[in-house]
Formats: structure tokens, sequence, C-alpha cells
């Protein structure tokens, strides 16, 4: 379920909330391969189904940064906010990829606002958040991520 907060102060009352998790997303091949190609990785554990069976993962895997790059979807089915002027992706302090993610698995987003805080023009939001792989007890991903939203 989607939180909606409207402006710069319920962004502030944020501070310490936890945001739940995100529906589920299929990782497919074909998505794999499409991140592939837009950033020239092709290497044979991504995107060589037949290879990578006999690899150390027994399949293709996702990209860590595909991985990364996905949280923003899964971000925005957490949480929605309104009445400000623009919102940036400022920047990360912390990413770690813990697990590999499995080409046929499914991934969802658990986040939790660790801190809000004023800046010129308007605020920055740290977000905690961890990337899950269904049936897998290490995550995927987990990201410190900062964002800016302008009144």
């Amino acid at each position: 379920m989607t939180l909606t907060v409207h402006g710069i102060d319920e962004i502030k009352a944020l501070a310490g909330t936890d945001l739940g998790t995100s529906d589920w997303l299929e990782i497919s091949q074909a998505r794999v391969d499409t991140f592939a190609d837009a950033t020239d990785d092709h290497q044979w554990i991504h995107v060589d189904p037949e290879r990578a069976a006999d690899g150390p993962f027994g399949g293709t895997i996702a990209h860590g940064y595909l991985t990364l790059a996905l949280i923003i979807p899964l971000f925005n089915a957490l949480l929605e906010i309104k009445g400000v002027s623009m919102g940036v992706n400022y920047g990360l302090d912390k990413v770690r990829f813990p697990a590999p993610v499995p080409v046929g698995s499914r991934i969802r987003l658990a986040g939790r606002v660790a801190s809000v805080e004023d800046v010129s023009g308007g605020v920055q939001m740290k977000v905690d958040f961890t990337v899950e792989i269904e049936g897998s007890s290490k995550p995927a991903a987990v990201a410190e991520a900062i964002y800016r939203q302008y009144a």
C-alpha cells in the first residue's frame, strides 16, 4: 500500500517511519538482457543461460546495478510525495549486494525513512532500503539512499 504525503511538513513527519514492503517483482531474463544492452555489461553470468547453468550460481543472475536501479519503481510504490516542486536522487551513502538475484526469482523492497533534515529550499531524506529475494534468508541489496525534496 502506498503512503502519500503532501508537502515539506508531512515529509518531515516521516522520520523514523517504516514504509513497509512493496509487491513482488519477477526478474526476467528479458529484463536482465535489456539492462545488459543499456549498460554494455554482457558478462556471461547475466546473459548466457546455457553457460551460466554450469557456473557458480546455477543460472543467470541479475546485475547488481539492475537490482539497485529497481529500487526506484519499488520505492515509488511505497511512498508518493505530492505538494513539492521537485525531488531529486541526491546519492547513496552505502550499498551492498549480499546475495545474487537468480533470473526467474522475485524481489521486493522494504523501506524505512531513517531521517529527514532541512536543506536550503527543502528537505533531505535518508531512506534505508533492503531488497529481499523471495525464499532467501539473505537480501539482494541493502542501501542507504538520500533524496531531496524542494518546496
